[in-house]
């Protein structure tokens, strides 16, 4: 019974599509998968400690990803912390930054993953049910205060009463404006509700001096910021039964709204319409006046455009509903880890009050412990506030294990809908078919 959820896996992901041809060859070089991959090891110096027996000692693997130099820097120091007060376990991180769950399936295929690795909500639905993950419910203790984390985030990674993983931190998307164009356009202040949104976008296309453009409004086409969206007017992502369920008339309502102010108003453009990568660089190049992005942008801001004058926002009502999206990430646990007890020790020391404070002083993310939205004043900094309280009312980007198929579909055909190749019913449609189709023959 113990192989059996492996065994299970391993016939899952090697199932898959084409992306495991190769699994068998991986394998064979698993130590060296992840070309982007970086290690570090934070042995701490025990200074007055006495000394502890090379035998006593547990090394930890943990793997995560680094969005920035400042995380890696940030996290580092927390590790060498956690082991100067824990002096019996060593922790080796590696941050791999391409193609992170390829890399962590195909571990957990070969029996080779690390102790503890960070988790989305998206991907955690699969290796939930495929039983590869420890549930962490027997370790948990009263002093942990599992109550003061935020409990839509808890639900994200949980399964028949199981909980398999602490989130560590979580966002929510936001309105950012530039504070410079709307005030130059007499606009006083952000648009509230989305029909607000496409008309101040209008006023605020607009040729600049030099010949470049400023668009009022940059677009991100991908499902992960379009869920709410789908919503809007009563549609679903998925039904019941995990299939897409999006083509509807309710669903594409919303969608429509993204796709005539692109292709009718011209009053938005995606990122590569104007040479950027992500919303927050069109808004700092003055190419467009206002995106939706979380609060990674703040610390971005600072740092690439300081002088950037900028506010932020909930998203604007649709259909007289709030609406956003959480994006969430947890520690989990290997269930084949051979030190389960110094794996616990360490995601509760990077999840309890003093670790996850420590953490989420960045600004990247907010704190999964509502006691420290507080005691950190996110709940009150006029920046962050507006992400804040999206989380009241955020839909969890996470919809069941076949999310992964139906996102790949959505996004090539809405984005065919966006160009004008096809109508949007037409193209989401299809995706939904598609989706529904491959999703059928996997199972």
């Amino acid at each position: 019974m113990a192989i059996a959820p492996l065994k299970s896996l391993r016939h899952k992901l090697t199932n898959e599509p084409s992306r495991w041809v190769l699994v068998a060859v991986v394998l064979q070089t698993v130590g060296t998968i992840g070309l982007s991959a970086c290690t570090f090891s934070s042995t701490a110096q025990l200074g007055g400690n006495a000394p502890v027996s090379q035998a006593a000692i547990v090394t930890l693997r943990f793997s995560g990803w680094q969005s920035n130099p400042n995380e890696g820097k940030l996290l580092g120091q927390l590790l060498r912390d956690f082991e100067a007060k824990n002096p019996t376990i060593k922790v080796k991180y590696e941050a791999i930054n391409s193609e992170y769950m390829d890399v962590i399936r195909t571990r957990l295929i070969g029996e080779v993953a690390p102790d503890v690795f960070y988790l989305e909500a998206f991907e955690a639905p699969k290796l939930m049910k495929s039983g590869v993950l420890e549930p962490l419910d027997p370790y948990i203790t009263a002093d942990f205060h599992l109550e003061d984390l935020q409990p839509s985030l808890l639900r994200a990674f949980q399964l028949e009463g199981k909980l398999y993983g602490v989130p560590k931190d979580f966002s929510t998307l936001a309105l950012f404006y530039n504070r410079r164009s709307l005030a130059a356009a007499g606009i006083s202040q952000p648009p509230q509700t989305w029909d607000d949104l496409l008309t101040v976008s209008k006023r605020l296309t607009i040729q600049k001096p030099g010949g470049s453009k400023q668009y009022g409004f940059g677009l991100a086409p991908e499902l992960a910021r379009q869920q709410f969206m789908i919503q809007a007017f009563g549609g679903k992502l998925v039904n019941q039964y995990g299939y897409a369920a999006f083509a509807t008339p309710e669903g594409v309502k919303g969608l429509a709204l993204v796709v005539d102010q692109y292709r009718r108003d011209r009053s938005s453009a995606q990122p590569t319409d104007v040479g950027a990568t992500w919303g927050s660089e069109m808004l700092g190049q003055g190419k467009a006046a206002m995106v939706i992005e979380g609060p990674w942008s703040i610390p971005y801001f600072k740092e690439t455009f300081p002088n950037l004058s900028y506010g932020t926002a909930e998203v604007p009502a649709i259909n007289g509903k709030q609406g956003t999206m959480a994006f969430t990430v947890a520690y989990v646990m290997n269930r084949q880890s051979k030190h389960k007890q110094a794996a616990w020790t360490l995601i509760r020391y990077l999840t309890d009050k003093q670790g996850m404070k420590a953490w989420a002083k960045q600004g990247l993310a907010l704190p999964s412990r509502r006691s420290l939205l507080s005691e950190l004043g996110y709940d009150r900094d006029p920046l962050y506030a507006p992400f804040v309280k999206g989380s009241a009312y955020a839909t969890i980007w996470q919809a069941g294990e076949n999310l992964p198929t139906i996102r790949t579909n959505f996004n090539n055909q809405f984005v065919s809908a966006l160009l004008g190749e096809q109508p949007l019913p037409t193209a989401m449609k299809r995706a939904q078919d598609t989706a529904n189709r491959e999703i059928y023959l996997a199972n």
